[in-house]
């Protein structure tokens, strides 16, 4: 009888903790399995942040306010750099958190940039105009999911495919720019050009340099810091044109690198010759 009703009390179990409507997640703690229960409140905390700051991005942009829906997009980047970070030191990473970010990251750099530049400009152009948007919003979405399959198995050194924080920060640095322009044709194509194409190349296989092979930790001339404070005092002066100019820099930095090696390849032969 008490070895039937271990083996009940043990089936019962896991039906149990789903009606708790926990997180369960296994960890290997000296090569056995483990289970967990409830999350990691500092990372997600952090994850949660960005979210409700692309949310705010969006309700701005309803109201008219375009230079903070496009500051709270910036502001989601920072919080998405910050929450995995801080749990890779503090070892909270777990499989939820994960979960949990990328769904944020759709919201903050999917919805959220595709959705203020479809307000500030895009609405006009009717179906046309929600098309770009879909566009961009869609390529945001296949960006992340590819992400999430390919982690582990691609260079660490190059993204496949523009990263959808910069494809974020390269519409919103554009709206934040020119938000207090008046509407124009050559505006209206400009964000075409702009949200269209980062919504392409989001989805291409043209490769980003990540910038994680750059060593942060180690010492550099005194001079470099000085560099360092004319960069703030740059962004400073007119961030928003900066900001701009600089994501758009690198979101065009990848179809010139590839272009640069095909040409590359090209005229090998012929030297060879």
């Amino acid at each position: 009888m008490t070895a039937k009703k271990d083996a009940s009390n043990s089936a019962m179990t896991p039906d149990h903790d789903l009606a708790d409507g926990e997180v369960i997640e296994e960890e290997l703690v000296g090569g056995a399995p483990v289970r967990r229960k409830g999350i990691y409140l500092l990372p997600n905390s952090l994850t949660t942040a960005s979210l409700f700051s692309g949310f705010y991005a969006i309700v701005s942009a309803a109201n008219g306010m375009f230079d903070n829906a496009a500051i709270a997009i910036f502001i989601s980047m920072i919080l998405d750099g910050l929450d995995g970070r801080v749990a890779r030191m503090t070892n909270t990473q777990s499989k939820f958190g994960e979960e949990y970010d990328s769904l944020a990251d759709m919201v903050a750099f999917g919805v959220a940039p595709g959705m203020v530049a479809f307000f500030w400009s895009l609405n006009g152009l009717n179906q046309f105009g929600w098309a770009i948007t879909f566009i961009y919003v869609a390529g945001a979405a296949l960006r992340l999911a590819r992400f999430n399959t390919q982690i582990g198995s691609v260079d660490k050194k190059f993204f496949v495919g523009l990263p959808s924080p910069a494809a974020a920060a390269a519409v919103a640095g554009l709206v934040w720019c020119f938000h207090a322009y008046e509407p124009s044709s050559w505006l209206t194509l400009l964000t075409i050009i702009v949200v269209g194409g980062a919504g392409v190349l989001m989805v291409s296989n043209i490769l980003y340099r990540s910038f994680k092979d750059l060593d942060l930790r180690g010492r550099v001339p005194f001079a470099t810091i000085l560099v360092v404070v004319l960069i703030f005092v740059v962004v400073a002066v007119d961030p928003g044109t900066v900001l701009f100019t600089v994501f758009l820099v690198y979101a065009l930095s990848g179809p010139l690198r590839a272009l640069t090696r095909k040409l590359r390849h090209t005229t090998a032969p012929e030297t060879k010759n």
